[in-house]
């Protein structure tokens, strides 16, 4: 078993399989990776493979779409591409929630 830590969630620390998909794991053990497509098309699981990025495999075609050459020579990846051969530790930023938009009121007496 290899473990995984999860950074960004105050540290939580799960086991999983070697081989296994960052993300899945992410989702399995409510790891907490931001995500909404899964497959690689949207980009929002990027993150930061803080510690063990030797043992995450090659870089996806996927993953050159969303992550510039600086990005992943600095150990971004994203969660849904990324398969693990070893220990790590991820980060992420945070989600916002976002911005409230108002309407204008049309009605005069307000």
């Amino acid at each position: 078993m290899i473990t995984i830590t999860f950074v960004s969630n105050e540290g939580k620390t799960v086991s999983a399989p070697p081989e296994s998909n960052l993300l899945r794991v992410s989702i399995r053990e409510k790891g907490g990776i931001p995500f909404k497509c899964g497959g690689g098309l949207c980009g929002t699981c990027r993150c930061h493979i803080d510690q063990g990025i030797e043992h995450t495999d090659a870089v996806k075609p996927k993953e050159r779409k969303h992550l510039s050459d600086a990005d992943l020579a600095a150990g971004y990846r994203m969660a849904c591409q990324t398969f693990l051969k070893g220990d790590v530790s991820v980060s992420w930023e945070p989600r916002t929630a976002p911005p409230v938009t108002r309407r204008a009121s049309t009605d005069p007496t307000r």
